[in-house]
């Protein structure tokens, strides 16, 4: 994974391309920027996942961060979501998640978020670059009895499992459960939390040693959950990835539930109460067709944004929306939640099966999957490669033979040169030809690298 200044933070191969002096440079920058703006002493959470490097990295951002004047709270090992809650719940200035959320362990990076609770944005880390590529001019370290401090906030990941534990609006009782924790940074903020509940918990994936963090389990594997569910006749399993932003269900069948079913889900469970705020359900342009469909026959309104979850979160806001999401998994539940938080998602929907007496395939089954064929490709310039007119006339006309029975999605990556190509139908066989056509007429002009 190449280092990236982006919209996820600093990322990179721990000890590559991102180091400790990296980080440790970041810490200063970081802490100086937000002094800046600030009339008393920075106080800056942190929390780590499970990986090998993240310790490291913990110590090398914590040391930049106090040179620069800052005290530092670390939770330690937690997820990504308890960072953005207590950030904005315990009124800090800045929270700090050390984490690559599914990626293989020998990679890392650096999340920011902003006292709201939110990240911080790509701003941040392109301004750093600047700072980093002119060697730290400017940003002075703190002397005396300026320098920061290290506390141990061990009581902020104990008042995020209280959180947690007041999600569920009923009793989980007799609900019996499988959680796959990707060896992450969930595995023990999960089992206080339904320790504390009622419901029937089987734990996999729980016992991080360092290098097992979603090495073939979690979110991007529900194929091991499913495996628990059937085993043991559960009621539906749940995967978060490793830092459990994401969540991806099975049901009791095994059928896979995934970000698209969520909200239809709960969309339609709020609106049973009259609790839908502005009747609006957000998702991504990947979402699927048989989610806009289902929520047109509930009547409720359903809109789009790029792919992320900021973009949703951003969306949601601006809209008055209280829950959005990803197909991947990322859900937003506002009334809960600032960002995505997969031990959440997992509350919720225990929560709707245990309040409607239903199952979760019985709740999942209005929502219709069309089949989706996705193709990327490695190419010389995606931007040109995207907007060719001979790979548009392709499109366009693929576009006119589907019709309202299925759509193409062209878009490019932010980080990588990679175009996507997404066609979507009610017949498998058709999206792998058109998808085929379009990629044939990206290679035709000679755009692969």
């Amino acid at each position: 994974m190449a280092n990236t200044f982006g919209v996820s933070g600093l990322r990179g191969e721990a000890n590559l391309s991102l180091t400790p002096d990296l980080v440790f440079g970041f810490g200063r920058f970081l802490g100086h920027h937000i002094g800046r703006d600030c009339d008393h002493k920075v106080r800056a959470v942190i929390g780590r996942d499970t990986r090998k490097s993240s310790d490291m990295l913990e110590a090398a951002i914590s040391a930049g961060l106090m040179a620069s004047g800052c005290d530092v709270y670390l939770m330690h090992v937690t997820t990504t979501p308890s960072v953005s809650y207590i950030t904005r719940a315990a009124g800090f200035d800045c929270g700090v998640m050390i984490t690559a959320s599914h990626n293989p362990y020998y990679d890392n990076g650096i999340k920011v978020i902003s006292p709201d609770g939110e990240p911080m944005g790509d701003g941040i880390f392109s301004l750093f670059q600047g700072y980093a590529e002119n060697g730290m001019q400017g940003i002075p370290y703190a002397d005396r009895d300026h320098i920061g401090n290290c506390i141990d906030y061990e009581s902020g990941r104990e008042d995020y499992v209280k959180h947690l534990v007041s999600v569920p609006s009923v009793s989980l009782k007799g609900l019996r459960i499988g959680i796959d924790c990707a060896n992450g940074a969930s595995s023990s903020i999960a089992h206080k939390v339904f320790d504390s509940l009622d419901c029937e918990v089987m734990f996999v994936n729980d016992a991080p040693d360092g290098v097992n963090i979603n090495a073939r389990c979690g979110s991007a594997h529900p194929e091991v959950v499913r495996a628990l569910v059937l085993e043991n006749h559960l009621d539906a399993g749940f995967s978060l990835d490793g830092d459990a932003d994401r969540c991806i269900a099975v049901d009791a069948d095994g059928n896979e539930v995934n970000g698209d079913h969520f909200n239809l889900i709960y969309a339609t469970y709020l609106k049973k109460r009259g609790r839908l705020s502005n009747n609006l359900v957000v998702g991504t342009v990947v979402s699927n067709m048989g989610l806009r469909k289902a929520l047109e026959k509930e009547g409720i309104d359903f809109i789009t944004t790029g792919v992320g979850e900021p973009l949703v979160r951003k969306c949601m806001v601006e809209r008055g929306s209280i829950i959005g999401g990803e197909q991947c998994g990322h859900m937003v539940f506002a009334e809960h939640s600032t960002t995505g938080d997969g031990i959440v998602t997992t509350l919720k929907m225990l929560d709707v099966m245990a309040e409607e007496g239903r199952s979760l395939a019985e709740l999942a089954s209005p929502l219709t999957i069309y089949p989706q064929v996705q193709i990327s490709l490695k190419v010389t310039d995606k931007k040109a490669a995207s907007s060719d007119p001979a790979v548009v006339a392709v499109v366009n006309r693929i576009t006119g033979e589907l019709g309202t029975s299925g759509r193409v999605l062209m878009r490019h990556s932010d980080t990588e040169s990679l175009i996507r190509i997404m066609v979507e139908s009610e017949d498998i066989s058709l999206c792998r030809r058109y998808a085929d056509e379009i990629a044939a007429a990206v290679k035709d002009q000679g755009y692969l690298a």
